[in-house]
C-alpha cells in the first residue's frame, strides 16, 4: 500500500471530475471556511498566541487551505503556511494557489518553535495498514504476492503467526476474519500530539473511518470515481483504508492532549454554522442556489459523506476547546 500509494500521488493530480476521486474542499468552499473558522475561534479563545502556523497534512490542491486562510483572515489570523507533501505534481498546483508556502517531506522538519493549528482531511486514510487474518485457530499477517503464472498480486495469509498485540475482539473472531492495525497513521499522530503539547496548539482530523477496534477488511481501490480491485494496477489507483479514530485518538491522549469526537462530519459542520453559510452563499448569489444547496447535502446528509465521514480535534490541555460538538 505504501509503496502503490507512493508512485500513485508522485505521477498525478487525482483530484476532481477528471481525477479518481473529489475531496469535501473541492465539493465546497464552505468546508475550508468552516475548518478555518474552528481553528481561528479556538486561536482567539486561547489568548492569540504569537506567531502560529497553519499546517495541512496531505493538503490536495491546496482548495481546503486557500479557503480556510480566507475565513481566518477575518478573525485578524494570517499564520504562515506549511503543508506536509511529498507529491512533486501536487506541490506545483499548491504554490501557483499559495506561492509563500513551505513544503516538508515529513513533519520532522516543521518549525519547532511557535503554536500549530494542524488540517489533516483524508490524510489517514491512505497510509499503510497492518491487516492479520484468522487461520483455523491462529492469527497470521496477510501479505501480498505476486502469482507469476496469472501475472497479478493476491493477498494471502503469511507464514509469521501472530500470538500477541491483538485487540480481545480477536478470541471470538472466525476463520477468515480480518483485523487491521493503522502502525503508521499511529506512529505519524503520536508524533503530531507530541508536537502540540510541547508547542501548544489544536489540531482537526476529518477521514471516513470508526471507532475500533472492528473486525473487517476496509481496503479499498478507486479509479475514475468508480470502485476497482485494490490489487490490479498497484500505483494506478488510489489505495485506501477507513480509520480506526480510537488508535488516533489514544496516541494524542497518551501524549497529553485533549480529544473531542468523533462525530460526524455533518454535525460538526452544522454546529461550526454551514446552514448559515449555505443561506449567506445562495442570497449573495441566486443563481448558484442550487449548486450550493447540493453541495451542502452532499458534506452533511446522512446518505452522502454526513456520517460515514468523521471528524476529531484535538488541543493542547492549556488552550480553548473546539466549536462543533455542542457543547
Amino acid at each position: 500500500m505504501a509503496e502503490a500509494n507512493q508512485h500513485y500521488y508522485a505521477t498525478r493530480d487525482p483530484l476532481g471530475a477528471d481525477g479518481d476521486f473529489t475531496t469535501a474542499p473541492e465539493i465546497s468552499q464552505m468546508f475550508g471556511e468552516l475548518i478555518g473558522l474552528c481553528l481561528a475561534d479556538i486561536w482567539m479563545r486561547s489568548g492569540r498566541r504569537p506567531r502560529p502556523l497553519y499546517v495541512e497534512l496531505g493538503p490536495g490542491r491546496g482548495t481546503l487551505a486557500a479557503d480556510a486562510l480566507r475565513s481566518m483572515e477575518r478573525a485578524t489570523l494570517a499564520p504562515h503556511v506549511h503543508f506536509v507533501e511529498t507529491s512533486p505534481v501536487l506541490r506545483e498546483r499548491q504554490s501557483a494557489l499559495l506561492p509563500h508556502v513551505t513544503h516538508h517531506d515529513r513533519i520532522d522538519s516543521l518549525p519547532t518553535d511557535r503554536p500549530l493549528l494542524i488540517v489533516a482531511n483524508e490524510f489517514f486514510d491512505a497510509l499503510p495498514v497492518r491487516q492479520y487474518i484468522r487461520v483455523a485457530d491462529e492469527w497470521r499477517e496477510r501479505v501480498v504476492v505476486r502469482r507469476e503464472a496469472e501475472g497479478q498480486f493476491l493477498p494471502v495469509p503469511g507464514y509469521r503467526r501472530i500470538e500477541s498485540g491483538l485487540p480481545p475482539i480477536a478470541a471470538q473472531a472466525q476463520d477468515g476474519a480480518i483485523i487491521e492495525t493503522p502502525m503508521a497513521g499511529a506512529e505519524i499522530a503520536y508524533a503530531l500530539a507530541q508536537r502540540i503539547m510541547k508547542q501548544g496548539g489544536a489540531a482537526i482530523i476529518i477521514d471516513y473511518g470508526y471507532e475500533g477496534p472492528l473486525l473487517g477488511d476496509t481496503l479499498q481501490a478507486v479509479k475514475s470515481h468508480q470502485f476497482a480491485d485494490p490489487f490490479t494496477d498497484p500505483g494506478e489507483v488510489d489505495l485506501t483504508t477507513h480509520v480506526d479514530f480510537t488508535v488516533i485518538g489514544n496516541m494524542a491522549r497518551q501524549a497529553g492532549l485533549r480529544v473531542f469526537g468523533t462525530v460526524g462530519q455533518g454535525a460538526f459542520l452544522r454546529d461550526l454554522g454551514i446552514d448559515a453559510r449555505a443561506t449567506q452563499l445562495m442570497q449573495t448569489a441566486p443563481a448558484r442556489a442550487a449548486e450550493v444547496e447540493q453541495a451542502r447535502a452532499r458534506l452533511c446528509n446522512e446518505d452522502a459523506m454526513g456520517t460515514l465521514f468523521r471528524a476529531m480535534v484535538w488541543t493542547h490541555p492549556d488552550w480553548a476547546d473546539p466549536a462543533g460538538f455542542g457543547m
